[in-house]
């Protein structure tokens, strides 16, 4: 084994105390330094100190402001991880600094994506930089439904969001707070996922308790895991992520997995531009999400949970981390959970703004101490996950869907929605609509009484962006769409993370789609070099052509996109160019624009 080298480069006091406070939180005071007589069992202890890398970099961010060569020095020395290393792991994320700002203001990140860049996120940009703001050009910050969103980053301050919505004479789009629907699906049916929003303290688990909380973790621990795995097969469950896989069949084959020790890992790191639905449930009803992952832990054997969560949802965390600790206090979670032989843990892990880590084994190589690349697959998550454990990873509103299975049972759950797609979904509502905000319906609800539920359009709707950034656009002729697997199958588009985005006839559309591009430009990891080149080629495309391609340059992009979609290690690449094709077959851009 190679000896560790670190550099000369010293903390300052406030860096030090910043690493030493994450490591001392976790592990102790002590340290583990390597030396000629390191054997295999120092190695594992070392990697056991590495996950908490993200952790520390976030302390020094928080704490110094930025991320100067001597306070990863020192965290790279605390956590025995080689500095390039480190340095690789710090530069791969948006929120870290790496040059001393020279003040101590706020650092203002503005979104420039879709749903705020056509409510003219630039003239914000424009009027902070000229009242002396410190501005950063932020990708999506996961709060569409009130553009224009910005994320405040101090130092030695907590993080916080916000949407300005005073800033009226800069958007085009109605500012509205931030909204769960109203309670009734499109049927006038009530909302199952989202019927405590609003109603319970999201601070308070009796409150949570009171609206029938922890009923659906009391009826698991009764039946035992296997009935609990059968349920949720029996329900038709699928991934509410993007993917839809089949839930019950992943917990299955964690469940029947070899090793002792297994993961649940709560995907919360939805930085989908458009997307905001597991923000809005985790800040409302934060105890679901947990008591969810807790059964998950249940069933499949898990001890130990993780929960990924973007880095930008400042209130969402501390929500979550306020809930775990009440849970503990109330016996929901560590040992013994209901007088029990079920003993689990949930850990908060903060992501710090890379796109690439919602595909999940980039955020397990982001948890444990790595860049966020892919790994490549086989072997599965289920048996060779996050340490390399039979792992079982789901996002908020997949699991949440868990609890009524479980109370309710799994037929009872599949004779909701559709024949292909069972139960109900939310939808991210943003753009040119009268109430944006998530809205929950029953699968097979089209995507006009959709609109409809969130007051309509405003102004004449020319598209409708489906599934996000990696989705595609439909034309206002394509309201009678049924939203659920199946119809979205056969229209030739993805449902997606439930994007559902307005745009009216007022959009510049070659903005639209060149911003597009360069997200996924910006976005691509850079392990493989479809993805790689293809992305940056793309986004050359239409930066040179000013959004409008012509003359072989849309044959170019479909060459593109091919050689991305056959060779990309990850979803990334294989969707890159999923929504500029569809923008060109509309005639958004091109020659017919």
């Amino acid at each position: 084994m190679a000896d560790l080298h670190f550099g000369d480069d010293k903390p300052n006091d406030i860096e030090r105390d910043a690493v030493d406070g994450v490591v001392a939180d976790t592990l102790g005071p002590a340290v583990v330094q390597e030396h000629e007589r390191m054997v295999r069992g120092g190695t594992e202890r070392r990697n056991e100190r590495r996950h908490l890398l993200l952790p520390v970099l976030h302390a020094l961010q928080r704490a110094a402001g930025w991320i100067s060569p001597g306070g990863l020095n020192y965290a790279s020395e605390q956590l025995q991880v080689p500095p390039a290393e480190a340095y690789g792991v710090a530069t791969f994320y948006e929120m870290f600094t790496f040059t001393d700002p020279g003040h101590e203001d706020d650092v203002v990140h503005v979104c420039v994506d879709a749903a705020c860049q056509i409510a003219d996120s630039e003239a914000l940009i424009a009027r902070l930089e000229g009242e002396g703001k410190h501005v950063h050009r932020s990708p999506c910050l996961g709060q569409c439904e009130r553009p224009i969103a910005q994320f405040i980053q101090g130092r030695g301050r907590p993080d916080r969001v916000e949407a300005d919505s005073a800033l009226d004479q800069f958007s085009a789009v109605p500012q509205a707070p931030a909204s769960a629907g109203n309670g009734a699906m499109a049927d006038g049916s009530p909302v199952r996922l989202l019927r405590r929003v609003g109603v319970v303290d999201p601070s308070s688990v009796e409150s949570y308790i009171a609206a029938g909380g922890y009923t659906a973790l009391a009826a698991a621990i009764e039946r035992g895991p296997e009935a609990v795995v059968a349920e949720v097969s029996e329900s038709g469950l699928m991934g509410r992520g993007g993917a839809a896989f089949p839930t019950g069949f992943k917990w299955k084959a964690v469940s029947e997995a070899d090793g002792d020790t297994k993961y649940v890992v709560v995907n919360a790191d939805e930085s989908e531009p458009g997307t905001f639905k597991d923000r809005v449930l985790i800040e409302n009803d934060p105890f679901a999400v947990i008591e969810a992952a807790t059964i998950a832990g249940f069933a499949t054997g898990a001890t130990k949970g993780w929960i990924y969560i973007r880095g930008e949802y400042p209130l969402a965390t501390e929500r979550l981390r306020n809930a775990i600790a009440q849970a503990h206090t109330a016996g929901y979670l560590g040992q013994q959970i209901n007088g029990s032989d079920f003993s689990f843990d949930i850990e908060v892990r903060r992501g710090a703004g890379a796109y690439i880590c919602g595909e999940e084994t980039a955020l397990f190589n982001s948890l444990e101490g790595f860049r966020g690349e892919p790994r490549q697959k086989p072997p599965f998550p289920t048996t060779n996950g996050l340490f390399d454990r039979p792992t079982a990873i789901n996002n908020p509103e997949t699991l949440v869907n868990v609890l009524d299975i479980v109370t309710d049972g799994g037929a009872a759950y599949k004779a909701i929605g559709t024949e292909g797609s069972a139960g109900t979904k939310l939808f991210c509502l943003s753009g040119h609509l009268s109430k944006p905000g998530v809205y929950e319906v029953e699968f097979g609800t089209t995507l006009g009484q959709l609109l409809d539920m969130a007051g309509g359009p405003v102004g004449e709707l020319r598209a409708i962006m489906l599934g996000g950034a990696a989705g595609s656009f439909v034309g206002a002729d394509q309201l009678d769409l049924p939203l659920s697997f199946e119809g979205a199958r056969e229209a030739g588009v993805s449902l997606g993370s439930g994007v559902v985005m307005a745009f009216n006839d007022t959009v510049d559309f070659g903005a639209v789609f060149t911003r597009l591009a360069e997200f996924f430009r910006n976005e691509s990891c850079g392990q493989c070099v479809p993805c790689r080149v293809g992305t940056v080629r793309q986004h050359e495309v239409l930066l040179n052509s000013g959004g409008n391609p012509v003359n072989g340059q849309s044959e170019l992009l479909e060459e593109i996109d091919m050689a991305m979609k056959d060779a990309s290690i990850c979803g990334l690449g294989h969707t890159a160019a999923t929504a500029v094709r569809s923008g060109i077959a509309l005639g958004l851009i091109g020659a017919q624009s």
